[in-house]
This record gives structure tokens, sequence and C-alpha cells, in this order.
């Protein structure tokens, strides 16, 4: 509103409709502002410390926005203009003024405000820290209960100030820092209950006080890290040195490559010699890793070699383009900087193979975890012996996937999916040592319950941990493919010169960024239950039954969709949203029909309430139909009917999170053969699988388990300590 005042072009003639946009505009600005500097006068009367700064800065504000007003006050200008009436037209700068004083008082009640939401976020911090102190020292269960309530009622209030703030933070890679810390202190705070109950209930077991202490270590670091992302900060003021992973060296390498076509004097031939080098001496942690297969190992030291001498060929062509600038010199320069970029994106293609092929490899091989399941049977049988075998057999799990982790962050293409790769290393290399003490604990004890159950929290972060690897492998492989984190590209999306027929007389429309905010929540549920519905479709062993194919089509239109509301992805305009509406809703009478046929092979009493929930969704994908096809024009009524396909389509996908574990029950009780499913998971596996979701931007802030736990300190009961 205030470019549109001081960008107004001044004409001689004014209309009265000019007139009085001009003083609406001025108007809608001081309202505005008066709105903002109540908050900010709010916030200032809660703030003693910062009252006067916050103060002043208000009283600015409020100042420049009737300043605004006053000049844009045009209804009297009926009269001559010798009137001493001072408006816009006669005094344009001092509008501009009156903006910048606007703007930099604004930008100061933001700041100061931003102060002292970081204020809240470390005062909470130290409140946690001091209580955890406290939980550190207690001796008996009443005192422990009692703490740990209060502590709980803490890590709520600090998982609300880190969640909002996260979601405000712009950089992406800060973001992700901060999602692992907090992903970090939601699950160590079960770990706390439980460690702690065991460690009182055994005083003199070290492995139990091990165990506890690991704990609390994590979570201290945590919280100091939210700090270091909060306060854009380094203790003892050192800057954070991020390893250079062998994609991102790549991608320098060659920006600065091919800029030889527009200078060839901006870097040094040492400068390109040296890149190349850290880029070779990162291919090291893939050619000695024992994991590499013998073929990518051979194929990564031959493309070494290579780009060592498609470098040193492009540097001798490149010193002559130096001296002597003729044309078949310059071309050879061309064919030098191509042969050396495709060196460089085979070896990328090559060490992504490698690194992928492994996650997968162990991935799979890992997915039953026997040695988990063994560690409960012979902790509980108290058998110390074949707990030692079993620890070592994790050590070795462990080192496996830590290198995995490894390998994988240096392909995987985006700094967000490098830190959940640094972050997921992490939780291995502490997870492993913490489960072994468990069981080292429980097998000391095997008839107590609380070790039993101790254990059993530790293994469940790392299944959930392996969960997240299969999901976060999905990722970087997307990003590799070129989908920047999208879902595969389903068949039917539309594309520039195709489905479009009989839409030629329709003009294309993209929503603007007013109206995406609007939307975004609608986005956003879309989202987490394409999420949910993907983790469902993972369960059938048979992935080419009608039902998982219709399904995760299904799930990757409405992908598609959720990305249209952020601006990304394959649908460009609302026309692109309108026609894979459609597509989605014949996608879903298709997928009635399938859950009809999967009806007639079973026998169960269970089969009405199937057909029940499945007879709705004709009647939704027809409605979505309806919608998709409407003739509407006008850009409100546009958006209406985007608004209105998305909700469709979101009530379609929460039908299908319904359906689908209601026919695994199904098929799971009548076992007629067909092979259409996995064997059931043990319920606390299951519950793992399902509840742990890597694709979720964020998780919601008030979770950090804190219901759970407050179910659980609330039925403890003192028989053990009896």
């Amino acid at each position: 509103q205030i470019t549109t005042l001081i960008n107004h072009k001044d004409k001689p003639k004014r209309s009265d409709k000019t007139l009085q946009a001009i003083q609406r505009v001025g108007q809608a600005v001081n309202l505005a502002v008066g709105r903002f500097v109540t908050v900010g006068e709010a916030i200032a009367n809660e703030n003693h410390e910062l009252k006067e700064e916050m103060s002043v800065a208000c009283i600015e504000a409020r100042r420049a926005g009737e300043t605004i007003a006053q000049l844009t006050d045009v209804a009297s200008l009926d009269h001559p203009e010798s009137d001493s009436h001072i408006t816009i037209f006669t005094d344009k700068t001092g509008v501009v003024k009156a903006a910048r004083l606007l703007l930099s008082s604004v930008t100061k009640v933001l700041v100061l405000a931003d102060r002292i939401v970081i204020k809240q976020i470390i005062t909470s911090r130290n409140k946690v820290l001091a209580t955890m102190e406290q939980l550190e020292k207690v001796s008996s269960f009443q005192e422990f209960v009692q703490i740990f309530s209060q502590f709980g009622n803490e890590m709520v209030e600090f998982a609300h100030l880190t969640g909002d703030r996260q979601n405000d933070l712009k950089d992406e890679k800060k973001k992700a820092r901060m999602a692992a810390s907090r992903a970090v202190l939601e699950k160590c705070t079960m770990m706390l209950l439980t460690a702690s109950k065991t460690c009182l209930r055994h005083p003199d077991c070290e492995s139990a006080r091990i165990n506890k202490d690991g704990v609390f270590h994590r979570m201290r670091i945590a919280l100091e890290q939210v700090i270091e992302i909060v306060t854009d900060s380094r203790p003892n003021g050192e800057n954070e040195m991020a390893p250079i992973s062998i994609y991102s060296g790549i991608k320098e390498f060659k920006n600065k490559v091919e800029g030889l076509r527009e200078n060839l004097y901006f870097l040094s031939k040492e400068n390109l010699s040296t890149m190349l080098e850290v880029i070779l001496e990162h291919t090291e942690d893939f050619t000695d890793s024992a994991y590499t297969s013998h073929e990518h190992r051979e194929h990564i030291l031959e493309l070494s070699k290579q780009a060592k001498m498609e470098l040193e060929q492009l540097v001798s062509v490149w010193m002559q383009a130096q001296n002597q600038k003729t044309k078949d010199l310059m071309e050879d320069l061309e064919v030098a900087i191509l042969k050396t970029c495709q060196c460089m994106n085979e070896l990328k293609r090559e060490v992504h193979g490698a690194a992928t092929s492994l996650a997968a490899d162990l991935l799979k091989y890992h997915t039953d975890h026997m040695v988990l399941k063994a560690l409960k049977i012979t902790g509980v049988e108290g058998n110390l012996e074949a707990v030692a075998e079993y620890t070592c057999k994790l050590s070795e799990q462990k080192e496996q996937l830590v290198e995995m982790c490894r390998l994988l962050r240096h392909v995987s293409g985006t700094e967000p999916l490098e830190i959940t790769c640094i972050h997921a290393e992490d939780t291995f290399q502490v997870t492993g040592p913490q489960i072994i003490s468990a069981v080292e604990t429980l097998a000391l004890h095997p008839s107590s319950k609380i070790a039993k159950e101790n254990l059993e929290v530790f293994c469940e972060a790392w299944e959930s941990q392996l969960s997240d690897m299969s999901m976060l492998l999905r990722e970087i492989n997307d990003v590799f493919e070129g989908r920047r984190g999208e879902k595969r590209v389903y068949l039917s999306l539309p594309r520039p010169g195709k489905h479009n027929a009989n839409l030629k007389a329709l003009k294309p429309v993209k929503l603007d960024t007013e109206e995406q905010a609007k939307i975004a929540k609608l986005g956003l549920e879309l989202h987490l239950l394409t999420s949910e519905v993907d983790s469902e479709t993972e369960k059938w062993e048979d992935q080419e039954n009608e039902i998982v194919q219709h399904g995760q089509g299904m799930s990757s239109m409405a992908y598609s969709m959720y990305l249209f509301t952020r601006g990304e992805g394959l649908l460009k305009t609302t026309q692109d949203l309108f026609h894979q509406a459609e597509i989605f809703a014949t996608e879903g009478m298709k997928l009635a029909s399938a859950f009809q046929a999967f009806s007639d092979q079973i026998h169960n009493d269970d089969k009405p309430l199937l057909l029940l929930e499945a007879e709705k969704l004709i009647p939704m994908c027809k409605q979505l139909q309806i919608t998709a096809k409407a003739s509407v024009q006008g850009k409100s009524a546009i958006f209406t009917k985007v608004d209105a396909c998305i909700q469709k389509t979101r009530n379609v996908m929460t039908l299908l999170c319904q359906l689908l574990p209601l026919c695994s029950k199904l098929m799971r009780k009548n076992k007629a053969g067909n092979g259409y499913l996995k064997p059931a998971p043990p319920w606390r596996e299951d519950r793992i699988r399902t509840g742990t979701n890597a694709h979720a931007p964020e998780r919601r802030a008030e979770t950090f388990g804190i219901k759970s736990l407050e179910n659980h300190v609330t039925n403890m009961t003192f028989l053990e300590s009896k």
C-alpha cells in the first residue's frame, strides 16, 4: 500500500475515483499501523526491560501512520490549490519521509519483539535444565514423580516455543537443524523417564547408571543446539564448519568450470585443482569403505583418474585461450568444459548408486529386527553369555548403519537432507550403546519389569530411526532424479500441450501469494494424509495389487496438489489442478471397484463395515468430478473452486486412511492365501512404523510425547520400590 502511494503518477487531472482510492489506502495504512502498534505496546507492558525502547518505536510508527493518513486526506481538493492544506499532491516528499520513518520504526518493533521471543526460549530452556538437575539427584520414586510432572509441563512449554520458532525460520538449513534437535528431545523425554526409574529401582547397577547418564547428556546437547540456532551463535565464538559433501563440491566445481565461458580470468588453475582434490579426497570415503561393492569401487577410481585427466586438458586449453582468443581455441575450450562436466556428472551418478544401493540392502536386511528381538529374549532369560554375543552383533549393525548415513550424506543433494543424514548417524551412534547398557541391566535383573520396559523404549527408538531411513532414502532418490522431494510423477499429470485440447478457451491462472497463504493449512493437511496412505500401502507384500496401485496413484496426485498450494511442483496453473482433481476422482472410482472385488473374496462379520465405508467413496469422487468440471469466471470464484477441490480431495484421502487399514485387518483375519499382506508385525513395531513420518514438515509442537508421559506418571505404582 505504501509503495502504491509513493509510485502513483502525478496527473494534472485527477478523477474522484483516484482521489477516493488514495484516501482509502492512506486510511488503511494508518489503521494497520494502529493495530500493529497496539500489539507492540502490549508486549512492551509485559517486558519491562525493553519497555522504553519498544514504546519509542511504537510512538514513531503511530506518528508516521497518522502523517500518511493526513497527507492522503484529499477530500478537500474540491477547493483551489491555493488552500493551505498540504496533501500527497503538494508534498510527495512528505509521504516518502513518513514511509521511511514507518518502515524504520516497524523494523525496530519487530527486532525488539524477536529479542523477547528469544529470551522466552532461553528462559524456558533454563527452567528445563534446572529441573533436569533435580531429576538427576532424586533418590525416591515419590520425589521423582513430583519433579517429573513439573519437568513434563516445562517440556510442553519449550515444545510450543521452539515449534513456533521452527515455523518462523526462513533458512531451510536452520529449520532442519531445529527439527533434528527437537526430535532428539521428544524421544529422549520418554527415555529419561524409564532410564531414571530403572536407576532408582536398581541404584547399585553400573549399567543402569550409564544408561541414564547417556540420556541426560544427549538432552543437554540437544537443548544447547536449539539455543545456538535461536541465537545464531556458537559456543566460544567458533564458526560452524559443516563437512562438505561430494554433491555440493561437484556442484561448486562445475559452476566454476562453466564460468570460464564468460570470463577466462576470474579464478586460477590452482583454485580449480584444489577443488577437484577435495572432491576426490571425499570419494575415498566410498573406496575405503568395507561396504562398497567391488564394482562401484573400481568405477569410482576410474572416474577419479579420468577427472584429473580432463582437468589437465581443460587447464591446458584454458591457458592457451588466455594468451590468444582464436575461434579454434574457444571451440576446444568448450569441448574441454563439456567433457569435464560430463565426467563429474558420471562420478556423481556412481557415488549416488554406491550409497543408495548399500542403504537399500542394509535397510532390507535389518527390517526384521532379529538382533533386537534376540536381545529382549536373552535379557529376560538372564543369559549373560548370549547377551554378550548379540550386543556384538548390534555393534556391528550400528557400524554398518553409521557408515550408510555417512555415505548418504555425500549424495543427499540438499542441505536439509544432509543435516537429516547427520542426525540419523548421531542417533545410531548414541542409541546402540544405550540399548547395550539397557539389556545388560535387564540381564542382571531379569525379573525387573521396569528394566524390561526401559529396553523396549530404546529398541523402539532404534526401529523408529530405521523406519525414518527408508523415507530419507526415498527423498534422496527423488532429489537425484530431479523431483526435488516430490513423489513419483503420475503418468496423467498435465503437461504443456497435453490433456488440454478442450481447454483452449480458458486462460491459465496461478494463485498469488495471499491465496497460497490462505490455502496453506489445507495443503498441509493433504500432505500429512498422503504420508499416512503411503505408510499403509507400503505394508502390502504384493505391490502389484490393484488396491495398492490405485492407492499409491491417488496419494501421488494428492501430493502434487499439496505442492500446488505452495507454488511448487508440476501443477503450474489452476486449470492443471482442476484436471488433476478430475483424474484423481476417476482413480478413486476405480479403487472403489477394487474394494468391492476384495470384499467378494472375504467371509467375515466385518465385511459389511468394509462395504459401508467403500460405498462412501463413489459419491465423494463424483462430487469432486462435478466441482472440478464446473465452469467459473473471476478471481474470487476460481479461488473458491480451488479451495473446494482440495477440500474434497482431502476428504477422499481421509476415507482412504480408514479403508486401507481395514483391508489389512480383514486380510489377516481371513488368511485367504492371496498373499496380499506381510505377516502382521508386533504391535509395538507397527505403532512405531505408522507413527513415524519423515515427510511431515512439522510435527505438532504439543506432542513431544508429553501426553503419554503424563499418563505414564499418573499410573506409576510403587510396588517395585516396596
